[in-house]
């Protein structure tokens, strides 16, 4: 268990550092930049803020200053936001983003779990061929779709919600139903094709034939196991949900760390580029590694090894 740990933690470290490499050497090749773009600024002061920010170094000592930052978690001041530390405008906009994300995960797990089971104990039925229908069309339509709809419907003609921003206490309704149908659908699916599966085994037969009751088999035996590929998928979905999703967030208007990465990537903030990117690779390494632990509770077959 410590040699899984210790590998798992090595392995992640090797991962952020590689997401600041890349992240940084695509940054190098946009051209422009937040210092350089700037209009109505004198030579003197373009090499005083270069200077300022290590811009006038080689990129080799620019890239040991990012593996600086982040190994010694003292992070540099945004480019674009200035005297802010990419640190605090992160602890800004998480929140908003965590507060939509993880009602939105709640959200799918409540719709596409019982859906996908629905669908998985009931085949080729009228219950699976609309649980199927509905968990296409959620995969198949797009957030830029879904969004405006719900803004349009819930926001505009109701009037339960507000249709955009950041204001009331209930402002993440709306988001969060538009991510969360979405990501439903793929549980849904997820769940009724490994639920098949796994009840067709021959550990399901065996526990049937010694009496034990459907709904034993199902949710004691059989559930178990077939959640081992929704788990695998919520790792991955529980980091994108947690750090916004940037189209809804734009469509919404609201203030979490997605529109802060458009913000970053339109004005060439490469230093909060790198932030949130190193923020959303630290919690999709962190989530993995809480998939593994749930995954050798689950299935004792599997064992944590480095």
């Amino acid at each position: 268990m410590i040699r899984f740990i210790v590998s798992r933690f090595v392995q992640g470290i090797i991962v952020i550092f590689a997401v600041i490499t890349i992240t940084f050497a695509l940054s190098q090749m946009v051209p422009g930049g937040a210092i350089r773009t700037e209009r109505n600024i004198t030579a003197e002061a373009r090499k005083a803020q270069e200077e300022y920010y290590g811009l006038n170094k080689p990129w080799y000592v620019q890239l040991a200053l990012q593996f600086k930052h982040y190994a010694t978690l003292d992070l540099p001041e945004s480019y674009h936001y200035k005297g802010r530390g990419v640190d605090e405008i992160i602890a800004s906009g998480f929140p908003v983003s965590a507060a939509v994300g993880g009602a939105a995960l709640l959200i799918a797990l409540a719709v596409g779990v019982p859906l996908g089971a629905l669908a998985a104990l009931r085949p080729n039925t009228i219950e699976d061929r609309t649980s199927t229908l509905a968990a296409t069309l959620g995969i198949c339509t797009p957030s830029m779709v879904l969004g405006p709809l719900i803004a349009m419907l819930f926001g505009l003609q109701l009037r339960w919600f507000n249709a955009s921003g950041w204001f009331d206490s209930s402002d993440w309704v709306l988001p969060a139903l538009t991510l969360g149908i979405i990501y439903s659908a793929y549980i849904a699916r997820l769940t009724r094709g490994s639920l098949r599966e796994t009840l067709a085994q021959e550990f399901v037969r065996t526990a049937r034939a010694k009496g034990a009751s459907e709904s034993s088999v199902v949710f004691f035996h059989a559930m178990k196991l077939a959640s081992l590929p929704v788990l695998n998928f919520l790792g991955p979905a529980a980091a994108g949900l947690l750090t916004g999703s940037f189209i809804v967030e734009t469509v919404f208007q609201l203030p979490g760390l997605g529109q802060f990465f458009i913000a970053a990537a339109t004005n060439g903030d490469h230093q909060l580029t790198i932030a949130i990117s190193v923020f959303y690779a630290a919690l999709i390494v962190t989530f993995n590694f809480i998939v593994d632990i749930l995954q050798a509770m689950l299935n004792p077959r599997i064992r944590l090894q480095a």
